[in-house]
Order: C-alpha cells, then structure tokens, then sequence
C-alpha cells in the first residue's frame, strides 16, 4: 500500500510531524510505503471559482505547487493529513490544499481511498470537533473512508516525545494498515 502523508504545520519537527513519523514506522513495518509532504514546501494558491476543474479534463488551471501534489493523491492508497489545530480549524496552509481538492469531486480520483487525521492542540482533543467535522464532510463528498484519528494534547514543539503513550498508539495505527 502506498502512503502520502501531508503535513500541514508550518514547523518541521512539530508535534504534527512527529506523530506522522510513529505512524509511518508502524506502517513500514508491515510492508507499506510511504512519502511525506510538508505543504509549507509548496506554493499553493486559493481556489479562484473558476471552475474549470468540472469540465473537460478535470483539472485544476492554477500554476503552482498543487501541479505536483495532485498526482501523489492519485497514486496513493491511503493520505495522512496532518495539522495542528489552528482556531478549530486546520492550519492556512491544509485548508488551501482541501479548497483545491475540487478537481477530485468531478475525476473521482479519491473515491475510496482511506484517509487518516493526525491534530495535536493545545488544548487538546475536545476543541478539535470542528476540524474533524469539516474533514469528515469534504471527504466523505469525495468519497473517502474514514479511518483513524490522532488527536493529542501537545503544543510546544516537540512536546509529544515525552507522552510514550500517544507515540505508541500513532505507531499502531500505522502498523493497522
């Protein structure tokens, strides 16, 4: 099975990212691949409307970094998306990805692909219900599967090594695959 994991904090060994590295080691311990993107790395542009992505060959015209994100979406099995929770919400960055999910909608391409949350928050799980909702209803739209959640307490970088527990149940998820 192939992974794409999409991380979309701006920080690079974050929280977020360190929860997605235990996932992928479980992963990888049962013969699955994986890559993983930090959006950050990536120009993504807002969705204009124009709506060219339901016509045609259903494809988004914007020039950016979306141009080489979109066939790593195709080719996965399974999409990691990672991101801290930023006022109930994902990061600026992840929700300028989704917007731009649209050509999906039209080509199919991510119907029954499964997919996977990872959220750390300050305050913890219980402020991360809106995230997951939004989530949940573009995905399910697209006709994804749903199937597993982190959603940890952690807010300064780093923070999330010294709870071995959450480490462990990130690991076994990825070793669920």
């Amino acid at each position: 099975m192939k992974i794409l994991a999409l991380i979309g904090s701006p920080r690079k060994g974050s929280n977020t990212d360190i929860l997605v590295d235990e996932i992928l080691k479980g992963s990888k311990k049962v013969g699955h691949t994986s890559e993983k993107l930090y959006l950050y790395d990536y120009k993504i542009f807002p969705c204009i409307d124009c709506r060219a992505c339901k016509k045609g060959k259903f494809v988004c015209p914007i020039k950016d970094g979306m141009k080489q994100i979109y066939p790593k979406m195709d080719d996965a099995d399974l999409i990691i998306f990672g991101t801290p929770n930023y006022f109930y919400g994902p990061t600026g960055k992840m929700k300028l990805l989704i917007d731009r999910m649209r050509p999906f909608v039209a080509n199919g391409k991510l119907k029954g692909k499964r997919w996977v949350l990872v959220t750390p928050a300050a305050e913890g799980p219980r402020v991360c219900r809106p995230l997951i909702q939004m989530l949940r209803l573009s995905f399910d739209y697209l006709g994804m599967k749903f199937i597993g959640k982190i959603l940890v307490k952690a807010y300064e970088k780093g923070e999330i090594k010294e709870n071995r527990r959450e480490l462990d149940r990130a690991y076994k998820l990825g070793a669920s695959f």
